[in-house]
């Protein structure tokens, strides 16, 4: 593999890293009051469920905004790192993937429920896409990122996402497992 096209996998991660993080977060600190309230949308069916809740957005949004801020840091005292990359990266760029991130997940979670799909449920594709589409467009205002980057963080983001995915349940099962057997 040609060293530019690592270098391009790099640029992509790097500037997509704060939406990742940002996308996670709830899934490990969620919980609470959900969003919607548990109110329902004109179909009766509910706005966004149970599973989307304010202290999973704002941890959500806080993890993404800080990996863009230890990221901000780490790129400030790298001149390799500055001048390989391809885009300008600050906090406020962070701030604006994790935002997005967790826009464009509240509504796919939206069009979830309109479809009827139980909150966790799978729609495949747009689960690994809808934070990161978001979180782009949410990036436009800040740094626009180059389209190459654009096109590597699409391809990437499945694969990626579905094996996070992975190893979460993997990790799941395993706690599981072992509280179970310390009660034995």
């Amino acid at each position: 593999m040609p060293i530019t096209i690592i270098i391009d996998i790099i640029n992509a991660l790097y500037f997509i890293f704060p939406a990742y993080c940002a996308n996670a977060a709830p899934v490990i600190f969620g919980r609470g009051a959900p969003i919607d309230a548990g109110k329902k949308f004109l179909d009766g069916k509910p706005i966004l469920g149970s599973h989307k809740t304010f202290r999973g957005f704002f941890v959500g949004l806080a993890v993404g905004t800080f990996v863009g801020f230890v990221q901000y840091i780490f790129l400030q005292s790298n001149d390799f790192l500055k001048e390989a990359l391809q885009f300008q990266f600050s906090i406020s760029l962070g701030f604006m993937l994790s935002l997005g991130a967790l826009v464009g997940d509240l509504i796919e979670s939206f069009f979830k429920r309109r479809l009827g799909l139980r909150p966790g449920s799978s729609l495949p594709i747009a689960d690994q896409l809808d934070f990161v589409v978001v979180a782009l467009l949410f990036s436009l205002p800040v740094s626009p990122p180059p389209l190459l980057i654009v096109l590597i963080i699409i391809v990437i983001t499945p694969p990626i996402h579905l094996l996070t995915n992975f190893l979460g349940n993997l990790l799941r099962k395993r706690k599981l497992f072992l509280s179970v057997s310390a009660h034995e």
